[in-house]
Formats: C-alpha cells, structure tokens, sequence
C-alpha cells in the first residue's frame, strides 16, 4: 500500500480496516521514514484527540480512543541499550492486555514481542512517497 502524505488520512483508515482484530503492530524503517507520522495519522483516524507525541524519550505514551475510552499505547524503543530496560516496563502486561500497541523500532526488543504481532515495513520511495507491506510473520 502507498501512504501518500497528502493524502495519509485515507492511508491511515485503509490501515485500520485492513488490519481489524490485530492488537501489537512493530513498525519497521529506517529513520525518518515516517512512522512516528503515520501512528499519529492512524491514532487520529480512531478518535484520539490528545496530542500524540513520539515516545522517545518517555518510552511509552498512553493516549485514549474519546469515543469509547480504549487504551492505546505507543513505544519507542530508538534509546533502548539493552533489553532488560524494556522488560522492566512491563511489556507482557501491555502487550496482553488487549489495548492497541504500536511500537516503533522493535528491532531492540526482538524476543519480547508476542508472536501474533503485527509486522509494519515502511519505505520511502525515490519520489518522496511512502509504502508499507503489513506481514503477520517475519
């Protein structure tokens, strides 16, 4: 699927309709790619209304679905140095507890991540576009 940023609402509610009953999605790209970009896009298009920020420095930020309450949870493990920095968080107790769960750079906690996660590639193109292949298995 191409995200067009012009156009990266419509990219975002096609994401949501093509991926209904998955919870834990790794964003996978390089830096800049836009993942941080399209997770605010997709938080949007399912009516979070906070101002989502990425989660570097915090690790994980909480934001709330207004119409229903839902939980979403956002990681950024970028600053991660070893992968007990990320055990200490918990992760099984996010991960399992039913809430969405979007994880940019999940390359450092490989191992950690349940094995019915979502696996988002994101890569810009040579005309400044961007594209993503969803697998449910790597």
């Amino acid at each position: 699927m191409t995200i067009d940023y012009p156009d990266i609402d419509k990219a975002a509610r096609n994401f949501i309709s093509s991926t209904k009953g998955c919870k834990v999605f790794a964003f996978h790209g390089e830096m800049g790619v836009g993942k941080t970009t399209f997770i605010k896009a997709i938080c949007r298009e399912m009516g979070v209304r906070e101002v989502i920020n990425s989660p570097t420095f915090a690790i994980v930020n909480e934001y709330r679905v207004e119409a229903t309450g839902e939980p979403v949870y956002h990681f950024d493990f970028y600053r991660v140095n070893h992968i007990w920095e990320a055990e200490d968080l918990g992760l099984s107790d996010y991960f399992f507890s039913g809430a969405l769960c979007f994880i940019e750079w999940p390359e450092k906690i490989e191992g950690l991540m349940p094995e019915d996660t979502t696996h988002v590639f994101l890569r810009e193109n040579a005309d400044g576009s961007r594209e993503f292949d969803i697998h449910t298995e790597i």
